[in-house]
C-alpha cells in the first residue's frame, strides 16, 4: 500500500508563495496609484496616509507595511506614475528608451525624445506640477524630491545631447552641456502645461512642435 507523504512546510510555502506575491504586488500597486491620485488632486501636505489607505481600500498599517513613510510613498508613487507600471526596470533599460537610442539620425533621435517626453508627461505631468507647487511653497520633502527629480532629468537629457554629439549632429561651437540645457527647457513640464492645458494643444501637436524646436535649437 502506498504511503501518502505529508508536504513539508517548505513545499507549502513554495506552493502558496506565487499567490501571496501576486496579492502583495497588487496591494502595493493599489496603494501607489491611490497616493499618486491624491497627491495630484490635493497636494502632498494635505494627503494623509489614512486617506491613501481609504482610497486604496486597505488599512493604514498596510500602507506603512508597503512603504516605510510618506517620503518613501511619494518616491514610489512618482516612479510608478512615470514608468506606467511597477516593474523594477530602470527607465534607461526600458524598450522605448532603448529604441530611441538605437536611432542614428540626430533629428529623428530628438523627435523620438520629444515623443517619449509626451508619453511620460501625459502620465506624470499633473503630479509633477502639483509637487513643484509644493516645493515652491517650501515643503521640505518636496524641495528634496524636486531637486532629485530635476537632477535625474538633467542627467537623462545630457545622455541624449551626448548621443546627438556622437552622431555628429550638434551645431558648431555648441557643447553637449549647453545642448542639454536647451533640450531640458523645451522638454519641461512647464512648457507641456502651457501648451497642452493652457492653449489646448493636442499631445501629438505638442510633441511635433517640441521635436522641431529641439532640432532648431541644437542641430547643425
Amino acid at each position: 500500500m502506498a504511503v501518502k507523504r505529508k508536504a513539508t512546510m517548505a513545499e507549502k510555502r513554495r506552493y502558496t508563495s506565487p499567490r501571496r506575491e501576486e496579492q502583495a504586488r497588487a496591494t502595493r500597486a493599489a496603494v501607489l496609484v491611490a497616493a499618486a491620485e491624491l497627491f495630484t488632486e490635493h497636494g502632498y501636505a494635505a494627503t494623509s496616509m489614512a486617506a491613501v489607505a481609504a482610497r486604496a481600500g486597505v488599512s493604514a498599517q498596510t500602507v506603512y507595511n508597503t512603504v516605510s513613510g510618506k517620503p518613501q510613498l511619494l518616491k514610489a508613487a512618482y516612479d510608478m506614475a512615470l514608468a506606467g507600471d511597477d516593474e523594477p526596470i530602470p527607465m534607461a533599460d526600458r524598450p522605448e528608451v532603448r529604441r530611441m537610442y538605437a536611432v542614428t539620425d540626430p533629428a529623428d533621435l530628438l523627435r523620438a525624445y520629444a515623443d517619449l517626453g509626451r508619453q511620460l508627461l501625459g502620465r506624470v505631468g499633473p503630479l509633477m506640477l502639483q509637487l513643484a507647487h509644493g516645493a515652491a511653497a517650501g515643503q521640505p520633502d518636496l524641495v528634496e524630491h524636486v531637486r532629485v527629480t530635476d537632477a535625474e532629468r538633467a542627467t537623462g537629457t545630457l545622455m541624449v545631447a551626448r548621443r546627438v554629439e556622437e552622431l555628429g549632429g550638434l551645431a558648431p561651437g555648441l557643447t553637449a552641456e549647453r545642448a542639454r540645457d536647451r533640450i531640458w527647457v523645451l522638454n519641461s513640464v512647464q512648457v507641456w502645461h502651457l501648451l497642452v492645458a493652457g492653449r489646448g494643444w493636442s499631445e501629438d501637436e505638442y510633441a511635433a512642435w517640441v521635436g522641431d524646436a529641439m532640432c532648431a535649437a541644437v542641430l547643425r
